[in-house]
């Protein structure tokens, strides 16, 4: 389906976008598109909140173990000790993974706002009628007074490339989902 609305994109951009039904069916799909990326969105923030709440955890988990290591040296009980250094070894590994997955998590988050507020603005574009990405100036759809179609073109590329970004965003977000279930599965496997 991205696809589609992608050529769509390509179709408005290139200023030979169709007209009556058709271009209604466009823009329909437009919006459609903004409507999954706000979800995505939405999706993304739950995310992060998610790890957010996952690495306070963890981090309460660390301290826990360390505390418990702490108080077996005071005794001299040293088989405590080594169980406590390797929880502790343990939880500082999930602990800093989690840290750099949220801030991967929000990377990805502010740029998905920015590449949705700049496909937000050629839905209305689009909507209103106009070619997104052509001057204000140009009312036939083609380049305007000055400018050569591959002026034109140069700056649709950027747009195009943004919404390939998106893709790119929806692949990496996968990836951290199955990155989760791998997280999920090792800590069952250790016991967690």
């Amino acid at each position: 389906m991205f696809d589609d609305v992608r050529q769509a994109f390509r179709d408005l951009l290139r200023g030979t976008p169709p007209s009556g039904d058709a271009r209604r069916s466009i823009v329909a799909q437009m919006r459609e598109t903004l409507v999954q990326a706000r979800m995505g969105l939405d999706d993304l923030r739950k995310g992060i909140e998610e790890t957010r709440a996952r690495l306070t955890r963890e981090r309460a988990e660390l301290e826990t173990v360390r505390r418990r290591k702490q108080l077996a040296e005071g005794i001299n009980d040293a088989e405590t000790v080594a169980v406590a250094e390797r929880y502790e070894k343990q939880h500082a590994e999930r602990a800093s993974l989690l840290e750099r997955k949220l801030e991967t998590q929000e990377a990805e988050l502010s740029m998905v706002e920015r590449e949705v507020g700049e496909m937000n603005a050629e839905f209305k574009l689009a909507a209103a009628g106009a070619n997104p990405g052509v001057s204000a100036g140009s009312a036939t759809g083609g380049p305007a007074a000055g400018e050569s179609v591959d002026d034109v073109t140069n700056e649709n590329a950027g747009l195009r490339d943004e919404i390939d970004g998106l893709a790119r965003a929806r692949r990496r977000a996968d990836a951290e989902s199955t990155a989760d279930e791998k997280l999920a599965a090792l800590k069952r496997r250790m016991g967690k």
